[in-house]
């Protein structure tokens, strides 16, 4: 068989696994139908599939004009993923099924390691020791602080945790396990973790702000993420607010990051020492969820400054709506446990500042993903290429069983 159609064939066997993704339980009438392919073809593609132990029957179901059909679905328990998220102070690491559904996940401290190098090398450890108790592992998602550039591995920049920069992260990982690593920018792998697991509202047309300890963009248009000619499309956490405002160590001024960032944030309760008592011996994550219960028990200070970090929140939403017009923009990671509050903050900027049309015509929600979302992100980079590459995974999984 040609190239092309080898090529074909596989293009339509991930549309089918992506439509038994995204439907659910579905007869093969109803998939040829929504896929635009004819009876015979759908019937040998779900042959193959079902013989590669990817999809399964489940007996009869009501299809059209009250026919009986037998329905085909994926199993979400039959194939597990690891996702990794890193972060300036930290590395999560899941177990998650094809689903999306967290069945464990493991945190690391940076600062419990002499050095990076350590901390990569504890990682490494922890993932063989994964794999070798769960044989249903196919792939391994990774998510990466940006802007990350894609063609050499590195990241370009880390506020505050410049030792990132000296990682290579595929000649760290590429090979390093028995099943591929998949890498990719943190705010893209939120991106695709709304496509794939958020509620159904316009998956192929979003925007996901990612603010944690940086800040960052993932835009998914027409169901493809944007990534630029390097991978660094879609850097907002370094597009400048205030061109004479606060330096950063990517070199520009009056960066977003600088002022709604997790680190951001905690700089602030440091200097001011008295909304959050001992917040300078908190790490990140700790300081902003204590302002965020302060701020929901109504304490006024608290209140004051997550509104005031709500307002920088909407100059990113505004930047996000002028340049990519998406439908919905998702806010997730840390900062968006604010609530209510700071994405009232925030709207209250894009009524003022966008065009009336835009504004009423984008939707914008704090993310509806677990607390887990950061490293979810990275479990959906490697589900996404299961879906997208079904016989490569096949011959994966059996290789991992002995089969």
């Amino acid at each position: 068989m040609a190239a092309e159609q080898l090529n074909q064939s596989e293009y339509n066997r991930s549309r089918v696994m992506r439509f038994l993704y995204n439907n659910g339980v579905s007869s093969r009438a109803q998939i040829a139908k929504s896929l635009g392919l004819t009876p015979a073809a759908i019937t040998k593609i779900t042959a193959k599939l079902i013989d590669e132990g990817l999809i399964s029957e489940t007996g009869e179901i009501e299809g059209a004009r009250n026919r009986r059909s037998i329905g085909l679905r994926l199993d979400p328990e039959r194939f597990h993923f690891i996702g990794v998220k890193f972060a300036r102070s930290l590395i999560q690491v899941g177990l998650f099924d094809l689903a999306g559904n967290a069945q464990r996940i493991w945190v690391d401290m940076t600062a419990d390691h002499p050095s990076i190098g350590d901390a990569i090398t504890s990682l490494k450890t922890l993932i063989g020791q994964i794999m070798a108790r769960f044989s249903t592992v196919v792939a391994i998602g990774m998510a990466v602080p940006g802007p990350y550039l894609r063609d050499c591995g590195h990241t370009a920049v880390v506020s505050s945790m410049q030792q990132w920069r000296d990682v290579n992260f595929p000649a760290e990982f590429a090979d390093a396990f028995a099943v591929p690593v998949f890498i990719e920018q943190d705010a893209r792998a939120g991106a695709l973790a709304q496509q794939l697991f958020g509620d159904d509202g316009a998956r192929d047309d979003l925007a996901y702000y990612l603010i944690g300890e940086g800040v960052g963009l993932g835009v998914v248009e027409r169901g493809r993420t944007i990534d630029g000619a390097r991978g660094t499309a879609t850097e907002i956490g370094h597009v400048s607010i205030d061109v004479n405002g606060r330096r950063c160590d990517c070199g520009n001024y009056g960066c977003l990051e600088r002022y709604c960032s997790a680190v951001a944030i905690h700089k602030a309760l440091d200097e001011d020492g008295g909304i959050v008592a001992d917040s300078d011996t908190m790490t990140h994550i700790e300081a902003c969820e204590a302002l965020f219960a302060l701020a929901a028990d109504g304490d006024a200070r608290a209140l004051e400054l997550v509104r005031h970090i709500g307002t920088y929140v909407g100059y990113g939403l505004v930047t996000i709506i002028n340049a990519f017009n998406p439908r919905r923009i998702i806010i997730g990671d840390i900062v968006s446990h604010a609530g209510e509050p700071l994405l009232a903050s925030a709207m209250r900027v894009v009524d003022d500042r966008v065009l009336p049309e835009l504004a009423a015509t984008t939707s914008v929600t704090l993310s509806d993903l677990p607390t887990d979302a950061a490293v979810t992100g990275a479990a959906a980079v490697a589900i996404t290429a299961f879906l997208e590459q079904p016989s490569r995974f096949a011959d994966i999984a059996r290789r991992r069983r002995g089969d």
